[in-house]
């Protein structure tokens, strides 16, 4: 089996074959996790990082069940691995099954990248910072500067960008969620952040509001960047996020969704005149920061954009 006509493996596999890994070539060391994980693009470009830099591994895609993620992550030294990444729906399960991990991933309650050490599972989470360096590369300005209103605040995605945003510092952060009240620990938690005379006026630097309506609208019109965390958008069926008329064109515009081209709320802000950006380049700079923990080393993000552009 070559790496580039490897299957999906199962967390069967993990726990009940772990030598299936070894049989391709280059074996088997990286893999995502997920639940679907067929979609994944992140085989594509991090192959190609391996092959690139001349390491003897390769990443594949692992479909977990949710029954049986912890043991799967548990699995994962004995099958050889060096490390994981994350995603839907396994990143809370992966904080729980770490031995250690980081700062960030505490907070923002998940990981997305896992690093074998011996016996030990170490997590991280590089959503938050990929998301600083996907904002700096398309818009130019860098996070702390901003007011920001985050769509989708409730979810795993979404907390782990409010943490973020609140760790680097923002202007201003609204978290508008479909049900303000499940954002009020998420509120508590961050609070701290935000105790700083940085912003002129009486506004709160911190607050909840609904994801529909006047306070919405509202506090659109004194935001900076707008970031959709929902998974609104990910079919061309699903209702807007905002609606057209609230978007202005002095809006950035960041949509974490990336499936099939631009979505509905990057095609009303581009048609508004606002400046737009969908959530690739988040996934190439979080899968950049995971392969420079993993190996220590500077990915090449190059060659890494490249591959995910060409599918």
């Amino acid at each position: 089996m070559t790496t580039d006509s490897l299957q999906t493996f199962t967390a069967d596999d993990l726990i009940q074959r772990p030598g299936v890994f070894a049989e391709s070539d280059p074996p088997v060391r990286l893999a995502v996790f997920g639940d679907p994980v067929a979609h994944s693009r992140s085989p594509g470009f991090q192959n190609a990082a391996l092959r690139a830099c001349g390491i003897p591994a390769a990443y594949a895609r692992v479909l977990v069940p949710a029954g049986q993620a912890i043991a799967a992550f548990r699995a994962l030294p004995a099958a050889g691995f060096l490390g994981t990444n994350v995603t839907i729906p396994h990143k809370a399960a992966a904080l729980e099954a770490v031995d250690e991990a980081d700062d960030y991933a505490r907070r923002s309650g998940s990981v997305n990248t896992v690093v074998v050490e011996g016996d030990r599972l170490v997590g991280f989470n590089t959503d938050g910072p990929g998301l600083v360096r996907a904002i700096r590369e398309e818009f130019q300005v860098d996070l702390r500067d901003l007011r920001v209103v985050l769509l989708g605040a409730g979810g795993g995605a979404g907390r782990a960008i409010a943490v973020q945003c609140a760790m680097e510092g923002c202007e201003r952060l609204v978290l508008a969620n479909r049900t303000p009240e499940k954002t009020k620990p998420l509120i508590k938690d961050l609070a701290g952040f935000f105790r700083t005379d940085r912003l002129v006026g009486p506004a709160d630097r911190l607050l909840a509001v609904p994801l529909e309506g006047p306070l919405l609208q509202e506090q659109l019109n004194h935001a900076d960047l707008v970031i959709n965390a929902t998974s609104l958008g990910m079919r061309r069926t699903d209702p807007p996020v905002l609606p057209a008329s609230w978007i202005t064109p002095n809006l950035m515009v960041y949509d974490t969704v990336y499936a099939g081209g631009n979505s509905r709320l990057l095609e009303d802000a581009a048609a508004a005149g606002a400046r737009t950006a969908n959530g690739l380049s988040m996934l190439l700079h979080q899968g950049a920061l995971s392969f420079e923990i993993w190996f220590n080393r500077p990915a090449p993000l190059e060659v890494m954009r490249a591959s995910l552009q060409s599918t």
